[in-house]
């Protein structure tokens, strides 16, 4: 049997996915990437979990692939192993679920990417994040080229994995890699459960739309975007959650979604 790398508990609505390879800082090789994707699938079957929080064990987040695993690998191993970890990411990337990376050390390489692939990271200040795979002579292989263009932009992007630069989390914050930043002492996990807790008071189906629609619009022209949000919007209007929704809003009442 394999060993046992990543922990998944819940509480309520929320999943929370752990990953405990410490004494590799959590690294990621193709037993703890085939373990994400299995706890995702499983996640996805259950309608109970709407919000999953992401996080590592120890002091690191995840302090990248692993590199004893990955030094003597030919041409078409190497494909593959990206191809894992990218099957893995997407999973998460498109899953109904809404994620949450609780950043709470070293997030390098493909930690880095993987907090990416999730929809909103959280950062403690003793964050640090990269992508220093030029370093090794290395492209990212998970994601990270695509994924950090699209949220901070060209020049930042390539600014940052040209030069392989490990950043600190306010830095990170600046520049919009993390959405939210937590201060030395104060509990990274309870913050994210806050947010969290935000998402589940809201329509779940809306909520799987918003994802859905944003993700789709990053794809295609803002014209065809502009129709993906319209064919959203109309389907709301079912007369089931958006309902309840406006009438507790006229009834100034809390929505019982």
């Amino acid at each position: 049997m394999s060993e046992k790398l990543i922990n998944v508990t819940k509480e309520g609505q929320i999943g929370i996915l752990t990953i405990q390879r410490p004494s590799a800082l959590n690294a990621l090789n193709r037993e703890v990437l085939t373990q994400i994707g299995n706890a995702v699938d499983s996640l996805e079957t259950d309608k109970d979990v709407r919000v999953l929080i992401v996080t590592g064990e120890g002091k690191a987040f995840v302090a990248g692939a692993d590199i004893a695993e990955m030094k003597d690998l030919n041409v078409a191993q190497g494909q593959e192993f990206s191809a894992l970890g990218n099957r893995v990411f997407q999973k998460l990337h498109t899953s109904r679920i809404v994620s949450i990376a609780a950043i709470n050390g070293f997030s390098l390489g493909g930690g880095m990417e993987l907090a990416l692939a999730c929809d909103i990271r959280v950062g403690s200040e003793k964050a640090k994040l990269g992508l220093p795979e030029v370093s090794l002579g290395l492209v990212p292989g998970f994601g990270g080229t695509q994924r950090l263009a699209r949220l901070i932009g060209y020049g930042r992007a390539i600014e940052l994995v040209t030069t392989g630069e490990m950043i600190g989390a306010e830095e990170g914050y600046r520049i919009g890699i993390l959405n939210k930043l937590v201060k030395e002492g104060d509990d990274l996990l309870e913050f994210c459960k806050t947010i969290a807790g935000s998402i589940l008071k809201k329509g779940p189906r809306a909520i799987a739309l918003v994802k859905k629609t944003i993700q789709e619009g990053l794809d295609v022209s803002l014209h065809a975007g502009i129709s993906i949000e319209e064919k959203a919007f109309g389907s709301c209007f079912d007369g089931g959650q958006s309902k309840e929704g406006m009438s507790a809003f006229l009834e100034k009442r809390p929505a019982q979604f």
